[in-house]
């Protein structure tokens, strides 16, 4: 074959690794930035907390946080959203546990409530339900998907035999997420979640007699 009828091989395109790299440097800056602000408004609170204090958690000038977040409102709605993505991902631990259904309630309920002692964007996104009438911006609807999970693991108790048949499954769901999320303000605003798992086995006891000792795991 001659050399003119050979196949050219195409150069790589220039420029597509500095892009690349462009493009994980914004995506390590943005969750640097969400979470300063998370650490912010969970120790401050919305109302409290400006674009430069974010800024100044991050070691950034002011002027880069507005690149990623063009306000403190949308810095917010980005937490919230964060926090109710970290949710769904306790319980698809729990599941893959394998553990009978109602001990899988009883882990599920501790490991939230450790996500909630220890995690910062869990902690935010908590704090910016409570003050969402001072956010001019829509955050996520609370509470339904974590309502959900701990509904659907009741019913499969119901039906494994685990509670007793007058037992509805959607009535003690939502009595079991009033209380968990009652009592992790309540152990936030006097200890600091510092007890938080003590008190959610208290709950336990009480809403789910039938387990004696729920097999905890750290999360």
């Amino acid at each position: 074959m001659k050399a003119a009828d050979k196949p050219l091989r195409r150069a790589p395109a220039k420029g597509s690794k500095p892009r690349e790299l462009k493009q994980e440097r914004a995506v390590r800056t943005r969750e640097q930035v969400l979470s300063a602000a998370a650490t912010a408004f969970a120790e401050r609170g919305f109302p409290a907390v400006t674009m430069l204090d974010v800024a100044e958690l991050t070691g950034m000038t002011k002027g880069a946080v507005y690149f990623h977040y063009a306000n403190k409102e949308a810095l917010a709605v980005a937490v919230a959203e964060e926090f109710y993505q970290r949710l769904p991902l306790i319980t698809e631990k729990v599941r893959k546990a394998g553990l009978p259904p109602v001990q899988a309630v009883a882990e599920l309920l501790h490991r939230t409530a450790a996500a909630f002692r220890d995690d910062t964007i869990i902690q935010a996104g908590a704090r910016l339900q409570i003050e969402s009438s001072l956010i001019d911006a829509t955050l996520p609807r609370p509470f339904d998907g974590f309502t959900e999970s701990i509904t659907e693991l009741l019913g499969e108790a119901k039906e494994a035999g685990e509670l007793p048949a007058s037992c509805n499954p959607e009535v003690l769901g939502r009595v079991l997420v009033a209380a968990f999320f009652g009592m992790q303000h309540i152990s936030w605003r006097l200890n600091n979640r510092a007890d938080l798992t003590t008190r959610v086995e208290e709950i336990i006891e009480a809403a789910l007699p039938q387990i004696k000792k729920p097999a905890h795991e750290a999360s």
